[in-house]
């Protein structure tokens, strides 16, 4: 049987642990030559160290095919072109990234210092931008084209102890969209196809580990199939989408739209207008994250009561 991934070249950053490197280990499964990077940083982003993707990088060679280990801050738009670069010096092209790096600062909105919004936006966030933005500019000039695959989460849609992990998150969403249509623009003008899409996992990892989890959880070789899918040419015509992966449960997630309108009935809203007329026309959208918090603290304090 043919494998996905056979003489691809794939970067991944965020693989020498957890997800990252069960996704690694998966793609070079596949067929594929693995640029690995990872800064080697522990939870909160300290003491960075080249070990550990240099220890990946081997293994995935006794795996038999090539692997390079790239160690830098993805934060830096350097990190960002060295990983893109050190694919295309090697094998000639880079035909797709999986960004997975990241670390958490876990604290609430009221009382979050500044360094901790900074580090935790750098890491993700702009270390998405890095990569996006240096692969995407190879690409384009690829006639194999390639494809981008973001590392989300489910708390982009909201966190209650970690609003710096769940905004940069959600910009990870808004940046893959706006790959994604980039990467359309190009193909519909005439130039190679290229997609662009979001896994958000749920598993068990480093960075999860003192995550009361109270959903339903699994593996970071769980995560892996459904991004070799997507690098493959099999997954090449699956663009903008996000999907949730988790244990034996793939899911994808709307896109965004206006639900209802209204209009005002002079020439400009008044606030009084907007008072009367949003209740009973477009109301608000239920937020399904909310009613859950709501039903669970329902539920601790009749436990109390007993």
């Amino acid at each position: 049987m043919a494998k996905y991934l056979e003489g691809k070249n794939i970067a991944i950053t965020g693989a020498g642990s957890g997800i990252g490197k069960a996704i690694a280990l998966a793609v070079a499964g596949e067929g594929a030559n693995i640029v690995v990077a990872d800064y080697g940083v522990t939870l909160d982003g300290s003491e960075p160290t080249s070990e550990i993707a240099e220890s990946v990088a081997n293994e995935i060679e006794s795996m038999g095919v090539q692997a390079e280990a790239v160690s830098g801050d993805v934060s830096q738009m350097q990190t960002g072109f060295d990983v893109v670069e050190t694919a295309i010096k090697r094998w000639g092209t880079i035909d797709g990234v999986v960004c997975v790096a990241g670390i958490l600062r876990e604290r609430m909105l009221f009382n979050m210092e500044e360094d901790e919004w900074d580090a935790v936006i750098a890491v993700h966030l702009k270390g998405h931008f890095t990569i996006y933005r240096h692969a995407m500019a190879a690409m384009r000039k690829q006639d194999t084209g390639g494809s981008i695959v973001g590392i989300t989460s489910g708390a982009f849609t909201a966190s209650t102890a970690q609003p710096n992990y769940s905004a940069a998150k959600g910009g990870i969403v808004s940046l893959t969209r706006s790959a994604a249509m980039t990467a359309a623009s190009i193909s519909l003008r005439g130039g190679p196809q290229i997609n662009a899409n979001c896994i958000a996992p749920t598993a068990r990892t480093r960075m999860s580990e003192k995550v009361p989890f109270e959903f339903e959880t699994g593996e970071p070789d769980d995560i892996a199939p459904m991004a070799v899918y997507l690098l493959s040419d099999a997954g090449r015509k699956v663009n903008a989408q996000i999907y949730s992966v988790v244990g034996r449960r793939i899911s994808v997630w709307n896109q965004p739209k206006e639900v209802r309108s209204m209009f005002a009935s002079g020439a400009a809203w008044t606030p009084k207008e907007i008072e009367e007329l949003l209740p009973r026309t477009i109301r608000q959208e239920p937020n399904p994250f909310i009613e859950d918090l709501e039903r669970r603290m329902k539920e601790m304090a009749i436990e109390k009561e007993e």
